[in-house]
């Protein structure tokens, strides 16, 4: 019984790593999280890539901070303003690391994206009004680099550069603090992401997690104490 445990755990530790779709009751990313009155409250908002580096996130700010995330992948934009009330529910955020990107920029049957770049810039625009008037500190996390190759679906490479740009535009606009993980993945990108793939490794993934931590502990550090 031991081993089959002990299995059963290495199996969701590796599912979550490459974003398997595992179910809340079986995927430790989606496992429930302590609000601890002591500690900040944090919410993690973005698609599979955020899903890979979750835990190593919540490793890191351990004894500083409550780390949650959406109950899903974040998908696109759109999906995004469907779900961001209940996404945020009733918590007090004091920090919001948010993401969209990759799903906006695909390639649907067709041949269209999923979301243009103009509604993407609509709708993320108005994600954004909806995260300000939770008085949390938000941090823009740029989307990951399109690496080469034959994806599955089809996204273009330079079409995350071009997405990136029209979220800088408004981050800026917004005053909202940008963790650049698009430049800080693709520095690293033969090392950490898997080929042909928009994902990454299980290690790759927790190099991740570093530079989202990084950027989560500056933030925490810069609010006002109670």
């Amino acid at each position: 019984m031991k081993l089959l445990t002990s299995a059963i755990a290495a199996i969701a530790a590796v599912a979550a790593a490459v974003c398997l779709p595992l179910g809340a009751a079986e995927n430790p990313v989606f496992a429930p999280v302590e609000d601890r009155p002591d500690r900040p409250n944090v919410l993690l908002i973005g698609d599979s890539i955020s899903i890979g580096y979750t835990l190593p996130v919540r490793e890191l700010l351990a004894g500083k901070a409550d780390l949650f995330r959406i109950p899903e992948n974040g998908g696109p934009t759109a999906n995004g303003l469907a779900k961001l009330n209940s996404w945020l529910g009733t918590n007090q955020w004091d920090v919001i690391h948010f993401n969209w990107g990759l799903h906006d920029l695909k390639f649907m049957p067709g041949g269209r994206r999923q979301v243009p770049l103009d509604d993407y810039e609509q709708n993320l625009e108005k994600l954004v009004a909806r995260l300000k008037k939770t008085g949390a500190t938000l941090i823009w996390c740029s989307t990951t680099p399109v690496p080469p190759g034959r994806l599955n679906p089809p996204r273009l490479v330079g079409d995350d550069v071009i997405y990136n740009l029209a979220a800088r535009r408004i981050m800026e606009r917004h005053g909202i603090a940008i963790n650049d993980l698009y430049s800080f993945a693709l520095a690293r990108q033969a090392e950490i992401q898997n080929p042909a793939d928009v994902h990454f490794s299980r290690e790759g993934s927790a190099i991740l997690g570093r530079a989202v931590a990084f950027s989560i502990r500056n933030a925490l550090s810069e609010r006002p104490k109670e």
